[in-house]
């Protein structure tokens, strides 16, 4: 059985092959250069590999628009964030339509070459109502979306390499390789789980009621851009291998790290990581509540409900699995939801994310009903030394 199409139909590739490389490496020497923020480099690798496709580059106006209002490009595809260059405004002043320019990273290190096909006015009035709902600085999407400069430059990507210093690249799987190590092992369907926390116990249980359903299990955390109080990549990382090594079928079980910043879009961004997981060759995608939220910003089912809107096998393209809030019973013995369980929140063991955090910088685990052992040694060891 053959997988899942990419989002629009085909794999976008837009890294260079060597000869064209070395040729595009000799041409921007003589280009106008433009930094890209962090934000804006994790999005250059995830056009270049396939990620974001069927975009093929910086979105222009119309793109941008139909986005922002409808959660469409103007092909009409469904896409629910925009993904735009937006540069200080000192620098979209010095560079005109058709012009090209050199892509570099923070530094200072050659990327790709954009053509710029579009310049026009960055609306960050008509994005980020529309995108974050709400328009509070203290979001920390809004933030970065304040703080980007007010010309967005658009048009395709040649890319001569996605990233010269790629965190975890023997993990770093695009989706091409995703897809060949799909049909290499016989898997027709695959659950995938976005995460950018370390899985504990309710989340191995969802994780596992997936696999149930499909042929295989991708776990796929985010280690692109995060909030500065969010677990790092590499603490993230030991505990996946660690579960996946100790708790999970090997032979059912893919891990592999995705490149993108976070945006923290509630809602839209659970429908953006379901097309995202679609490219990476996944047919089925774990929606927790509260999926990509932060603070009170969204309600906690908002991320499910924003699906109910789309004729899911048109224009998603994924089988969407909506899972209630879990926690271990104490009665029950058992991770259970509130469609399984009919004792009352005295008898779950869920602690906060706070009292957690607490219990780890204390240089004591949590409950094993919460947190593998393992795992929570690995935690307080990263919490014990940022104290």
């Amino acid at each position: 059985m053959a997988l899942v199409a990419p989002h629009g139909g085909t794999l976008v590739n837009r890294i260079l092959s060597p000869d064209r490389a070395k040729a595009a490496e000799a041409e921007a020497k003589s280009l106008t250069s433009i930094t890209l923020s962090l934000r804006e480099s994790f999005d250059l690798e995830m056009i270049a590999i396939g990620a974001f496709s069927p975009l093929t580059g910086f979105m222009g106006k119309a793109d941008f628009e139909g986005v922002c209002k409808n959660m469409r490009l103007a092909s009409g595809v469904v896409w629910p964030i925009p993904v735009t260059l937006c540069p200080p405004d000192e620098v979209s002043a010095k560079v005109s339509v058709g012009q090209k320019v050199a892509l570099k990273d923070d530094k200072g290190r050659l990327l790709g070459i954009l053509t710029i096909q579009e310049k026009y006015a960055h609306d960050k009035n008509l994005e980020i109502p529309n995108v974050y709902k709400t328009e509070e600085e203290a979001h920390p999407g809004v933030k970065i979306i304040k703080n980007q400069g007010n010309t967005c430059l658009a048009g395709p990507i040649d890319v001569i390499t996605p990233n010269h210093e790629p965190e975890f690249s023997d993990y770093r799987l695009p989706p091409a390789k995703t897809r060949e190590a799909f049909e290499a092992k016989g898997w027709s369907t695959v659950a995938a789980f976005q995460t950018r926390n370390p899985i504990h116990r309710s989340h191995e249980y969802l994780t596992k009621c997936a696999l149930e359903m499909t042929d295989g299990l991708l776990i796929h955390p985010l280690v692109g851009e995060t909030k500065s109080d969010d677990i790092p990549a590499q603490t993230r990382m030991d505990c996946y291998k660690t579960l996946v090594e100790k708790y999970y079928n090997k032979d059912r079980t893919l891990l592999s790290v995705m490149p993108l910043a976070m945006r923290y879009a509630g809602p839209r961004e659970a429908v953006l990581h379901s097309l995202i997981r679609k490219n990476y060759g996944v047919t089925h995608f774990i929606v927790g509540r509260d999926h990509a939220g932060v603070g009170s910003y969204y309600g906690t089912d908002d991320a499910q409900k924003i699906f109910d809107q789309f004729d899911l096998p048109k224009d998603i393209g994924v089988t969407i699995l909506k899972f209630e809030h879990t926690a271990w019973c104490k009665k029950c013995e058992a991770i259970v939801s509130a469609k399984t369980c009919p004792h009352g929140p005295e008898d779950k063991i869920a602690p906060s994310g706070t009292k957690v955090r607490e219990t780890l910088k204390a240089g004591q685990r949590p409950p094993v009903e919460f947190s593998r052992p393992e795992i929570a040694d690995i935690l307080i060891r990263w919490a014990q030394a940022a104290k």
